[in-house]
């Protein structure tokens, strides 16, 4: 097996520290990136940095490429504000837009150059089932109907040089930032599970998995794709 070097950002929980465990367990080296880099823990190299800090990511970035000889990024960075759509504050939709989308478009415009040489690269973006709709998400489910958007303009764009280019959009999953806005026993729980076919939560390891396969060597042919892991949810949307 060929020993890769994988970004990952938010790397710390969820789906990103899931993503990092499984990624290390089969032998790459994962750089990840997080807010506080206090994680003895960490299976890889972490390093600190404020994602909505565009001056500060920058920096990290083009410290971090001139150290390491990177193969992809796995995007996972995700913020999220819940509101009506009447209750929709601009501001709040401003840092959606801003903090889901900037750092994303930063890792690989700092990463590509190194894998476009190399003829070989992977860019995962963690996107959302909200993005076929859900209620409260006016401006996270914008923010990830972009990164869909990316994911499908870069795989054109990237097509000829080895460099893929693929989504993977989570239904409910049992991670922190799913539980600061929907509680255990909660209605907005219900309502979600009520969605999903399955009747249950993802598990952070079963979209690292996915995720873990669309880094591959096996996923070679796959570019411009969204994959939804979410327990059938997107099925159903799809047939009401």
């Amino acid at each position: 097996m060929i020993q890769r070097t994988f970004l990952v950002t938010g790397a710390t929980k969820g789906i990103g520290r899931a993503v990092a465990n499984r990624l290390a367990a089969a032998g790459h080296h994962i750089v990840g990136l997080a807010r506080n880099a206090n994680d003895p823990s960490f299976p890889g190299t972490l390093v600190a940095v404020d994602l909505g800090d565009r001056e500060a990511t920058a920096r990290v970035l083009s410290e971090l490429v001139n150290r390491f000889s990177f193969d992809g990024v796995v995007n996972n960075f995700g913020y999220v504000k819940l509101a009506r759509v009447d209750e929709v504050d601009l501001d709040d939709l401003e840092a959606s837009m801003r903090l889901n989308l900037i750092p994303t478009i930063q890792t690989v415009q700092a990463l590509l150059p190194q894998m476009r040489a190399k003829g070989w690269g992977r860019v995962v973006n963690v996107t959302s089932l909200v993005t076929l709709g859900m209620q409260q998400r006016t401006a996270y489910a914008a923010a990830k109907s972009a990164m869909n958007s990316f994911t499908r303009t870069w795989g054109l764009e990237l097509a000829e040089t080895g460099v893929t280019v693929n989504s993977v959009a989570p239904g409910p999953t049992e991670t922190e930032l799913f539980r600061q806005n929907t509680p255990e026993g909660s209605d907005a729980e219900q309502r979600f599970l009520s969605l999903v076919p399955m009747k249950r939560l993802g598990k952070p390891d079963e979209l690292a998995a996915a995720i873990a396969f669309l880094l591959s060597d096996d996923a070679g042919y796959i570019t411009g794709q969204t994959l939804f892991v979410d327990g059938g949810a997107s099925v159903g949307k799809a047939a009401a």
